[in-house]
């Protein structure tokens, strides 16, 4: 009887899950994590947090594009998002620094000229401005009671008030 040689296998086993270590998987992986943090970014902007990691994994999706290895790839992404992130964290401390207070927002309003449009009686009675377009409620600083029409200049903002003083002293009532 013949004897059949034995044959050894040394083809190694096939990985479990060899779809998701193909180089082409990770053109994808890398495109969806850099759309991911993009997005991440855009809920919540101006921190600069996310971007960088979207920057790095950008990156990481040409690089996967062109062929290069995964290894190659996962340096770069983190090399990448390290290096932007300092980056970013320099520019956003940077940004955070040289913004201006005065201006934005309700303080907009010091300084602006504004006529009242409801009078105001007295130190602590409130009435109404008008300021540009927007009417606020309004006490007068001084504490003198200032008539309808009368032009005045927004000095301070106290929540959703201002308080103004007259641009030109008023007129006192003539003492009998």
């Amino acid at each position: 009887m013949g004897s059949y040689p034995q044959v050894r296998r040394t083809d190694p086993p096939a990985p479990v899950d060899s779809e998701f270590v193909e180089p082409e998987s990770w053109r994808w992986i890398w495109l969806a994590a850099a759309a991911v943090f993009a997005i991440g970014e855009l809920t919540a902007p101006g921190t600069f947090f996310l971007l960088p990691f979207a920057i790095g994994a950008a990156v990481a999706c040409v690089l996967a594009f062109l062929g290069v290895s995964v290894a190659i790839e996962l340096v770069a992404f983190i090399v990448v998002s390290l290096v932007a992130l300092v980056g970013f964290r320099s520019l956003a401390r940077h940004l955070d620094r040289t913004e201006p207070t005065e201006g934005i927002g309700s303080k907009r309003l010091i300084g602006q000229p504004a006529k009242v449009i409801e009078a105001i009686d007295g130190a602590h009675d409130l009435g109404i401005v008008r300021i540009d377009r927007e009417e606020w409620r309004a006490e007068s600083g001084d504490g003198s009671a200032l008539p309808v029409d009368t032009p005045v200049k927004v000095v301070e903002v106290r929540g959703t008030r201002v308080v103004v003083f007259p641009v030109e002293p008023l007129p006192r009532a003539a003492s009998d």
